[in-house]
């Protein structure tokens, strides 16, 4: 029987689950979906094991501050997470080795999603779905002002005044052009790496530990962003998180979001104001003609101090299943990382966006957590501090990423 209670991101406050019980998997995540509750009662159903989800913060800055500190205590309490794709080489030597337990299913999954789990040859995660975010344009919009998708961050910029500001003349003072991310939070890092890397500007560092963030193309990317605030975004702008700007998007508010490709299927639904109104493609390109997507997902993991790791090892296998992967799709428009699926008809039925899906997920933009190890959490949140101080206009982006070097460098120096 599904179990679950709220566990606050402090290691005082985390539930003791029963470890004594070998047929009890704990399973740490966020609030769940309902998809994820009748899954996991097909779980328990099939294997006799009870399932306990353990629900910890929203905010995923919360959750690796959580995870961190279970791990860093040892603790027994903790069997299967749900980890982001950026936490594995940071989570690493805390986990199972998954590699022989997959071996009959890793070549199902997308290569490079399993490379991503893959830290000096152990697979220490199991993709579950994976996300990468589009360009939402409202397709009646763009019809009614004679506009096209836009190709270019200039060309969105363009537009999304024309609509904003023909919408607000229209009677809708509200109206706003475009919505993002743009709260000081690992959300940020997501959207300003695209904004970077499409303007030619690196990845913050390169994969040979290169400091590579203080250059002029960089600083150019974000200045662009800077300009948006206030003007075809709101000033609320630099305190949205992903619901914050969806929210505001599926009430009818604005012409273009960028968000994560789950937002689509709460975007057609019935209730929704927008349902019909909509369409997604890939992020602008920059000057230099390319795009990036920061590639996103969530995986299994089995933690090496689990007093039931053989059933917590048939759980995160479950999780990564075609049989899950497919029910969750179904329900919430999620990608899966099983690449069969994207032919299941199924699915196809049920989601016919997922081969517009399939094309988005093909030039994702990867965050330096391999490069920067342990280190990751601490180069992401001077990252996103250097770009929101340039959104909030204190500073321009290349003065920002000036300090920004200097403190990575520091950093780096200190041993990452």
């Amino acid at each position: 029987m599904i179990k679950t209670q709220l566990l606050l991101a402090c290691a005082a406050c985390a539930l003791s689950i029963g470890a004594a019980n070998a047929d009890t998997i704990s399973f740490s995540t966020e609030a769940p979906p309902q998809v994820m509750l009748d899954m996991i009662a097909v779980f328990e159903a099939r294997t006799g094991h009870d399932v306990v989800v353990n629900q910890v913060p929203v905010v995923t800055n919360d959750q690796f501050a959580q995870y961190k500190t279970w791990f860093s205590q040892q603790s027994t309490d903790v069997d299967v997470i749900y980890s982001d794709i950026i936490w594995a080489p940071q989570f690493a030597e805390h986990l199972v080795d998954l590699t022989d337990a997959a071996k009959d299913v890793v070549g199902d999954h997308f290569p490079w999603l399993i490379q991503s789990q893959t830290i000096d040859g152990r697979l220490v995660a199991l993709p579950v779905y994976t996300g990468i975010p589009a360009l939402f344009y409202r397709k009646d919009l763009l019809e009614k002002y004679g506009l096209t998708v836009p190709k270019t961050w200039a060309e969105l910029t363009t537009s999304a005044q024309i609509i904003q500001d023909g919408e607000r003349a229209g009677g809708n003072p509200d109206f706003w052009g475009f919505l993002f991310q743009g709260a000081a939070y690992e959300g940020l890092t997501c959207d300003a790496i695209e904004w970077v890397k499409s303007f030619g500007g690196g990845d913050i560092v390169e994969a040979d530990g290169t400091i590579s963030i203080n250059n002029p193309k960089a600083a150019a990317a974000l200045d662009m962003a800077a300009s948006w605030v206030g003007t075809i975004s709101p000033e609320g702008v630099l305190a949205h998180m992903e619901e914050d700007s969806r929210g505001i998007w599926q009430n009818g508010n604005a012409a273009f979001l960028r968000s994560w490709t789950y937002a689509y299927a709460l975007g057609q639904a019935s209730d929704s104001p927008i349902a019909g109104k909509f369409d997604i493609a890939p992020l602008p390109a920059g000057p230099g003609g390319s795009s990036a997507n920061t590639l996103g997902g969530w995986n299994a993991a089995v933690s090496k101090y689990s007093l039931h790791k053989e059933a917590a090892i048939e759980f995160a296998l479950f999780l990564g299943s075609a049989e899950f992967q497919k029910a969750y799709a179904m329900s919430l428009a999620e990608m899966p990382t099983i690449i069969s699926l994207y032919s299941d008809p199924d699915l196809l039925a049920a989601q016919p966006v997922m081969p517009q899906l399939l094309e988005v997920l093909n030039n994702p933009a990867v965050r330096p957590s391999a490069a920067t190890k342990g280190a990751y959490n601490e180069v992401s949140a001077k990252f996103w501090t250097a770009a929101h101080n340039t959104l909030a206009g204190n500073g321009t982006g290349a003065e920002n990423l000036e300090i920004l070097a200097a403190e990575l460098e520091e950093l780096k120096g200190s041993g990452w």
